[in-house]
């Protein structure tokens, strides 16, 4: 698919010169006249952006930054775009399924059918009904949210600065956040990695949570800290940890998440799709027509000192 898609740039914009390299070392090399750069955000440094003084927009395939010289980079005045909304579809469909497989016991399931066990006694739940509070509340909370309604949730947002939002029933700031919280039976994290961000929830907001609550975190791992989210689980205060994200990726074998049985672990897939790379050129191209046309590219501009 990748040969396909440089084709595909290479026939649709005759007029620009494309070098596709394999890496951030092989792309050094023509960083004396680069313009534009295109990278997943997890390699560059402070000095490729000295090394590139022709440059003026950067454009990261992927939705966080927080890996990327930002202070080098507004620094400098270098546009910055990512491609936030690709990850939309699937991190939502992963956030449905992971509360349909906790609820409807299908490790349970699958644990007796390998022992060839015809139990009917396992318990199941359902979804449909609940409250989902999503925390982080951008293109992929509106598409869950959407999802959820489908289930005939109430759906909660908690933004920075409140507001109505698409599929929602209620919007909340980030300041009344325990106003959600303290009615949902999802909390569904989507937090980006940013100094606002980083163990952003504390011990008081796992204790306003529903016993029987299920916190999902599918935003960065740091949003919270380990030992806060395990002394939840511990003490009762909440029911199930759902992590496709953690705070050390990837997670040490020797670490206690791995063991907690109030804990699902997936390996930071939830953003997994073949259609990834499609969709983040698709992005990429809206802004490449408007930065040919003189024009400033609009879509997905980050705001380098707020990491979003």
């Amino acid at each position: 698919m990748t040969n396909k898609l440089e084709k595909q740039l290479i026939d649709r914009y005759p007029t620009c010169q494309f070098v596709f390299s394999e890496s951030i070392d092989e792309a050094e090399a023509y960083f004396q006249d680069v313009e534009v750069l295109i990278t997943y955000g997890e390699d560059m440094a402070e000095e490729h952006i000295d090394k590139a003084p022709n440059l003026k927009w950067i454009m990261v395939i992927s939705a966080g930054v927080e890996m990327m010289p930002l202070k080098a980079i507004e620094k400098r005045d270098v546009l910055l775009t990512n491609a936030k909304g690709i990850h939309k579809i699937p991190m939502a469909e992963y956030a449905i399924s992971m509360l349909l497989n906790y609820y409807r016991s299908n490790l349970a399931f699958a644990n007796a059918q390998e022992d060839k066990e015809w139990n009917q006694k396992i318990p199941t739940k359902e979804i449909s009904h609940r409250t989902m509070s999503i925390v982080g509340a951008g293109a992929i909370g509106e598409e869950l949210a959407r999802l959820a309604q489908a289930f005939r949730m109430k759906t909660i947002a908690v933004t920075n600065r409140g507001g109505e939002r698409p599929y929602f029933d209620e919007v909340f700031d980030t300041d009344h956040l325990e106003n959600a919280l303290e009615q949902s039976d999802f909390v569904i994290s989507i937090l980006p990695s940013t100094s606002k961000t980083h163990h952003f929830y504390q011990p008081h907001h796992f204790k306003v949570m529903k016993q029987d609550a299920v916190f999902l975190n599918m935003g960065r791992g740091d949003a919270v800290e380990a030992s806060v989210l395990i002394d939840a689980l511990n003490s009762g205060e909440i029911e199930h940890a759902i992590l496709d994200v953690t705070p050390i990726e990837p997670l040490p074998s020797d670490h206690e998440f791995w063991d907690h049985q109030s804990i699902t672990l997936t390996p930071h897939v939830s953003g997994k799709s073949v259609f990834y790379l499609p969709r983040a050129l698709a992005i990429f191209e809206d802004n490449l027509n408007e930065y040919l046309n003189d024009k400033k590219p609009s879509v997905n501009v980050i705001n380098p000192s707020r990491g979003y």
